[in-house]
């Protein structure tokens, strides 16, 4: 597909992964999960044999530039795009669609996560390829995973009907549902998780933002204008704080006229919090994620991250979450695991900006 292009979203915080992520080293450049690697380089690297290495970009945060250029250092200057400031994804595909419709103006986009787990490669390639084609009529496309359990952390799509092998229009996206009600969408079968993995032509893109969100496709009108005078880089940091916050998904593609879904198994995870790390990790007859030679006496259900070389020792507790790094020490149950954020935020309004 000579008119393929990837575009990594790698500017998140991951607050969640805390003391192990931090502002300058956020989860992207970790080596969390099953593979090897950072994730961010094992996002790019899955790509191979679907999208040439210099047309796959990366849009980050500013100062996280000099990080990407080391975890993918054979990746084009041109193609990492830094944003002053984070504006959530609209303003960041926006930027991106418009960037690359310049440099080809039949360009279709993949958009992807650089914080996912992915099992089966293979597929997960054949699935872009497969949701590429359906784009060629001026569709958006989003990739629905099969879900596997009554997930109330996650979105959903609502899917149609079939209308190409594989290829359903999406009714419907649907928020974070309550437990039963999650529990009728598995049921159902009629329901994919919203795993935040598009595809659609940069112009189709960039017509739907202008029609949903005028003020955003403005801005990257005038982003296009500059960029021909050769000033966009100026107009980018003065401008893109303005920008709306909203993310793609509540500003365009629950707004637009068609929108399609293709349906996925390739061993999707969203490496959102340590619980998923936990669920991850190989683990022993106790389902405790530990250090090979930790001692555990009556422990179940733990999950331990610390420096190669400590001893770990615990004793008679069950599903905490134990992450210590040379200046910070995370200790809390399992469960709890979605408000080590809330710990980020204390420390920064404490003024303790060293420790995140």
């Amino acid at each position: 597909m000579q008119h393929l292009y990837a575009v990594i979203m790698a500017g998140g915080a991951g607050k969640r992964f805390w003391p192990l992520s931090r502002r300058d080293t956020p989860k992207q450049f970790l080596p969390l999960g099953r593979g090897e690697g950072s994730l961010l380089a094992r996002t790019a690297a899955r790509l191979e044999g679907l999208v040439p290495a210099d047309r796959v970009y990366v849009v980050t945060a500013e100062h996280l530039v000099d990080a990407t250029r080391r975890e993918l250092p054979d990746m084009p200057a041109e193609n990492i795009l830094a944003e002053p400031v984070g504006r959530n994804t609209a303003p960041c595909i926006g930027w991106a669609a418009a960037t690359i419709r310049r440099r080809d103006p039949e360009a279709i986009l993949a958009v992807l996560p650089a914080d996912h787990e992915i099992e089966n490669e293979p597929e997960f390639r054949a699935v872009l390829e497969r949701a590429a084609q359906a784009t060629q009529a001026g569709d958006l496309v989003t990739v629905g995973l099969s879900p596997t359990r009554p997930e109330t952390g996650y979105g959903y799509i609502e899917m149609a009907d079939e209308i190409s092998p594989g290829v359903h229009a999406a009714r419907r996206f649907v928020e974070k549902p309550t437990h039963a009600r999650a529990e009728r969408f598995l049921a159902s079968g009629d329901f994919l998780w919203n795993g935040g993995i598009f595809l659609f032509q940069a112009a189709a893109i960039l017509e739907a933002i202008s029609e949903s969100l005028p003020s955003l496709g403005a801005a990257l009108a005038e982003f296009d204008a500059a960029a021909e005078r050769g000033e966009e880089a100026a107009l980018v940091a003065a401008r893109y704080a303005e920008l709306p916050s909203v993310s793609i998904d509540h500003g365009v593609m629950e707004k637009a006229r068609r929108v399609l879904v293709v349906p996925a198994d390739f061993g999707w995870s969203d490496l959102g919090s340590w619980v998923t790390a936990w669920e991850q990790a190989p683990k022993d007859d106790h389902q405790n994620a530990a250090p090979e030679g930790s001692v555990l006496l009556d422990a179940k259900g733990c999950y331990v991250r610390v420096a190669e070389g400590k001893r770990v020792a615990l004793v008679g507790v069950e599903d905490l979450v134990v992450v210590d790094t040379p200046d910070a020490l995370l200790i809390m149950p399992r469960a709890r695991a979605q408000e080590v954020r809330q710990v980020v935020e204390l420390l920064t309004e404490r003024g303790e900006d060293q420790l995140v």
